[in-house]
């Protein structure tokens, strides 16, 4: 059967009695090794959490994966989709379904480059289908995934846009909403095959969404970590101190808004005394 009739055949089943459906859950793993006899099903996932993943081991046939946030708003129209393949992840090709039309989104050869890959959540679910092969028994397909604001989208198809320096309004709002901020200083720039990796010595944090910074030890008020940031953005190290914040992306911190300490400090004492600061951060 041709491709496109195969795909067809596959989704229209899923709407039959024959479509098979999984709880609500963060994470799925599951295997195309129960499909055997009825190859042909098409089993719907549920994926309702902010973050999770997903891995299929010797896929076969085709399957569904609805990605939702676990509570619902009109927020939710402008979230979209990130998903990271895993290096080793192989055997299907991952489409967009959109009302019965497909969009490839990865091929199977294109999975093992690891790249993060976005889209709207109103661009539809993901149909992942199995390619046919021989020896399924090598054969997994693994990603993790995350809802990210539409924002933040931009900012991973877009490499250039952490390199642009952030507004006085973006600082003030950074410390107080992003995934980590911390006061620091730059000890060593490395710059890797798609990003620079910047090694820093926390001497304040005041917030971290996950433990991407390290702690020195009990008796010792400071902690470490690596920052990534694009190849583009030039980074160098310095003497001073700055105010990091930034993202969380699969587990890897991103440079969003860095100023110099002191640069924050006068910008944030101003907006105190004019009573616009969007939260307080201590800063003594």
């Amino acid at each position: 059967m041709p491709l496109a009739s195969s795909l067809l055949f596959l989704f229209l089943l899923c709407r039959s009695s024959l479509c098979q459906y999984s709880s609500d859950q963060c994470s799925w793993k599951g295997s195309g090794l129960t499909h055997e006899g009825h190859t042909r099903d098409v089993e719907q996932v549920y994926l309702r959490c902010s973050q999770g993943s997903l891995e299929w081991l010797y896929p076969t046939g085709a399957i569904i994966v609805n990605l939702r946030p676990n509570t619902v708003s009109p927020a939710t129209a402008r979230l979209s989709v990130c998903i990271k393949p895993s290096r080793d992840s192989t055997g299907t090709n991952i489409y967009l379904d959109r009302s019965g039309k497909l969009r490839l989104l990865l091929r199977e050869q294109d999975q093992g480059q690891g790249k993060v890959h976005c889209f709207g959540i109103q661009e539809g679910a993901l149909f992942i289908e199995a390619v046919p092969h021989m020896d399924i028994s090598r054969r997994i397909t693994a990603f993790q995934y995350e809802l990210v604001s539409d924002r933040l989208r931009a900012e991973a198809l877009s490499p250039s846009a952490p390199c642009q320096p952030c507004s006085d309004a973006e600082m003030l709002l950074a410390v107080c909403t992003n995934d980590f901020a911390a006061r620091g200083s730059i000890r060593k720039v490395e710059e890797e095959e798609e990003h620079s990796s910047v090694t820093v010595e926390i001497s304040r944090l005041y917030r971290q969404k996950t433990q991407v910074f390290a702690s020195g030890g009990v008796r010792v008020r400071s902690w470490t970590g690596n920052i990534k940031m694009p190849l583009q953005c030039r980074v160098k190290s310095g003497e001073g101190e700055f105010l990091f914040t930034g993202t969380v992306r699969f587990g890897e911190a991103w440079m969003g808004c860095a100023p110099r300490y002191k640069d924050f400090l006068r910008l944030y004492r101003e907006a105190q005394q004019q009573g616009t600061n969007p939260c307080h951060v201590d800063t003594d």
